[in-house]
């Protein structure tokens, strides 16, 4: 009778698990659904680079070298095989974080990794340690990601981040008084760099100098000469920082942490942006838009949406057709 029974509930259970198999696969669907959607978003992106590359002669050839600079914006994994390219302002910090655990540098939740301590930290490696024959070799095996942002918002969040927080006085006091002397005839205010001020510093550095935090983004990290497996965008964080993750099989529980420097702040984003780009002259807002003319066209963004300026709008609508085009069917094909 015993035996019986335990027959019957063995039966049961291999009913249960086939229901489950074959009538409960929803979740499967999904999950393969979320990930060719993520595939097809990824082929468009890079087939867009590639495309605005080649128009642009910005694609050397194959005996090309990559630079020591470039070489120290890429951070390596070697667990899961992750390389990053780190462009500041578009989630790095927390990117960082993210290598961190990876390596198992600390068995604690991201939130307890500090802000100055990640960006300091000894277990962070960059590419550049290493000699060209193992460059060359992890930029081939590994898989290779950079993260990227709307250009102008990227600019905005520079600024809030840096000339409007006195905690990290480099920017805020020594690099302020720098634009203030170029900026201002009394260069001993001790008002804080304005936002047209910072703009129009940024117009006139030459390119070679400018930092990294508005340093455009294809200068960081020449995706016209490194093949990136995934390029993520911040206005899509979580998607693209999931199929990262899962690219890379890192551990299930790991997921990217949406932790901010200033916790009572908002984030830049679209209506914080245009108020400062409304407060911008109209040649100066246009030239912004031309030091970041290829981060808008590699990276599919439109400077016209900067600004609800009916003014501001005319002057820039001019620049805006070259990069309209390059969002056209030709990326489609």
């Amino acid at each position: 009778m015993g035996r019986r029974m335990h027959r019957k509930l063995f039966c049961f259970l291999i009913l249960c698990c086939l229901y489950g198999l074959f009538f409960n696969t929803q979740w499967i669907k999904d999950l393969f659904k979320d990930h060719n959607q993520n595939s097809v978003t990824q082929t468009h992106r890079k087939n867009i680079i590639k495309l605005v590359c080649q128009q642009n002669n910005l694609t050397f050839n194959s005996s090309y070298i990559i630079s020591s600079f470039v070489s120290k914006q890429l951070y390596v994994e070697h667990s899961y095989k992750f390389i990053y390219c780190e462009v500041p302002k578009v989630g790095c910090t927390n990117w960082k974080r993210i290598i961190l655990l990876l390596n198992k540098t600390f068995d604690v939740s991201p939130e307890d990794l500090k802000h100055f301590d990640v960006h300091n930290h000894s277990s962070l490696v960059r590419l550049s340690t290493y000699n060209y024959s193992q460059q060359m070799e992890m930029l081939q095996n590994y898989t290779k990601v950079m993260f990227v942002r709307d250009p102008l918002h990227r600019l905005v969040s520079a600024y809030r981040d840096k000339f409007l927080h006195e905690e990290d006085t480099y920017y805020s006091k020594t690099f302020a008084d720098q634009i203030k002397a170029k900026m201002r005839k009394n260069k001993n205010s001790s008002q804080k760099v304005t936002f047209e001020e910072f703009a129009r510093f940024v117009i006139q550095e030459k390119a070679r100098y400018r930092d990294t935090h508005w340093k455009p983004m294809h200068a960081l990290c020449d995706p016209c000469n490194i093949q990136y497996d995934i390029v993520g965008k911040f206005e899509t964080m979580k998607e693209d920082s999931d199929f990262v993750l899962k690219t890379i099989k890192a551990p299930k529980h790991l997921q990217y942490p949406n932790i901010k420097h200033y916790p009572n702040e908002s984030r830049t984003n679209e209506e914080i942006s245009i108020k400062y780009f409304n407060s911008l002259p109209p040649k100066v807002l246009e030239d912004l838009i031309n030091v970041y003319r290829e981060d808008f066209s590699l990276f599919q963004y439109l400077p016209v949406n900067h600004t609800k300026n009916t003014k501001n709008t005319r002057e820039i609508s001019k620049s805006a057709l070259s990069f309209t085009s390059l969002s056209s069917s030709s990326f489609l094909k």
